[in-house]
């Protein structure tokens, strides 16, 4: 089985492509996955009786809890992200 990294521990620039490849398709899997996830809370939340047409109350819910959902996710990510630069403290 080939190794990932040479003897001096570089790395093959394919392997490397791969990986990063494989790392932006698992980040747009999780984004996919979270956009159903507050789509479903959301939907749940504001829509009483799918019809036809949305009604402005329900239309307004709908573009309120999203956007609530987007602005805890960017805090909680701008917090990780400001924990990581501090070295984990």
């Amino acid at each position: 089985m080939a190794e990932l990294g040479g003897p001096d521990g570089a790395r093959d620039p394919a392997v490397s492509e791969l990986q990063r490849l494989v790392a932006a398709e698992q980040q747009r899997a999780q984004f996919t996955a979270q956009v159903h996830n507050f789509m479903e809370v959301c939907w749940d939340k504001c829509v009483d009786k799918p019809g036809s047409k949305l009604d402005s109350r329900t239309e307004g819910c709908l573009a309120s809890c999203v956007d609530r959902f987007i602005d805890t996710t960017l805090s909680i990510t701008n917090r990780f992200a400001q924990i990581v630069q501090k070295g984990g403290h």
